[in-house]
């Protein structure tokens, strides 16, 4: 049998995604979290859809929440990274926010399983995921302050009271998987484009986009 590690030996060959056991635990559980849902999903149940022993799945994480609070956390990881990054940038605000927004659409409409449909469990309205809380209202609130930025930098066309939107714009792809799986890159570019229109912000976005392009490649750089 295959080894996971000295005095553990899997069930079965290695069938998972993920380089290390503790990836493979995280995928098996965001599939089963959202496809047979969170209260119905047993330790059990991910040991045996990764092949390992419940023990051993006790080795990485001590609780079924921790292993749900691993995987929010991945949701806005990167984002909240990149949002970090970008508040530091001297583009015009419209440009950043039409950066973080693209970014943020693009993983999660690219993370294997649609793993933003577990931020409405309402065990995560617990003190046990009060930090997790925290990290989404930081990352909502870089959105509203680049989209603040982006209507004062327009005056008196920008809608001053839509600030709150473009946040919930981003996350409406999470409903998109939801209901039909994938969301097409034509709907991506869509929502991103709305991200900005929503704010008043008029005339071609291409100028926009292409700056966006140029930000972020310095930003990999």
């Amino acid at each position: 049998m295959t080894q996971l590690g000295p005095g553990r030996p899997r069930l079965e060959p290695r069938r998972r995604q993920g380089h290390t056991p503790r990836a493979e635990i995280l995928d098996a559980a965001a599939e089963l979290f959202t496809t047979n849902g969170y209260g119905n999903t047993s330790t059990r149940a991910i040991a045996e859809a990764v092949g390992i022993r419940q023990a051993s799945l006790y080795h990485h994480f001590g609780a079924k929440d921790d292993i749900l609070d691993a995987l929010l956390g991945e949701t806005i990881a990167a984002a909240g990274e990149l949002a970090g990054r970008l508040s530091g940038s001297p583009e015009p605000a419209a440009v950043r926010l039409y950066a973080l927004a693209r970014f943020d659409i693009e993983q999660l409409c690219a993370a294997r399983w649609n793993i933003g449909a577990l931020y409405f469990l309402p065990e995560l309205r617990g003190e046990r995921f009060a930090q997790f809380r925290a990290r989404r209202d930081r990352l909502r609130e870089s959105y509203e302050t680049l989209a603040a930025d982006a209507v004062a930098d327009i005056g008196a066309a920008g809608v001053a009271d839509a600030a709150a939107i473009p946040f919930r714009l981003v996350e409406t792809v999470i409903n998109i998987r939801s209901d039909g799986g994938a969301v097409p890159a034509g709907a991506r570019r869509a929502i991103t484009e709305a991200v900005l229109r929503v704010l008043g912000i008029p005339g071609e976005l291409t100028a926009v986009e292409k700056a966006a392009d140029v930000l972020m490649a310095g930003i990999g750089d």
